[in-house]
């Protein structure tokens, strides 16, 4: 395409193709030429979404494969109102930096058996 407004020189421009698909055009003047790549918006919008579905994939696998189990099985309730601890064990009582983020932020403290 060349094109001339009030008398300035000829514009050449040159569509650049891969296939049927234009990638770009070069736009060339008496003194210079540029490329301008063409900005294909439905490959670009594949491409976040596939990295974003990768990441939380991947985010999702990371949490998954480092939570902790609980410190106790189920809690049920037996005959008579009686509470039962399947698979319980005693979690090991050790200083006051190790409780949980959420035991320090309500001031919740662990239960004792003597007070």
């Amino acid at each position: 395409m060349h094109t001339e407004i009030d008398g300035r020189p000829m514009v050449t421009v040159t569509p650049v193709m891969d296939g049927d698909r234009p990638v770009g055009a070069w736009i060339a003047g008496p003194e210079t030429a540029t490329f301008r790549p063409v900005v294909d918006v439905t490959r670009l919008t594949g491409t976040v979404l596939a990295t974003a579905a990768a990441v939380a994939i991947a985010g999702t696998a990371i949490v998954a494969a480092t939570r902790r189990r609980p410190a106790i099985g189920a809690v049920t309730m037996g005959p008579g109102g009686w509470v039962s601890v399947k698979n319980a064990v005693c979690p090991p009582l050790g200083p006051d930096s190790a409780r949980p983020w959420w035991a320090r932020l309500i001031g919740a403290h662990r239960l004792t058996a003597g007070g």
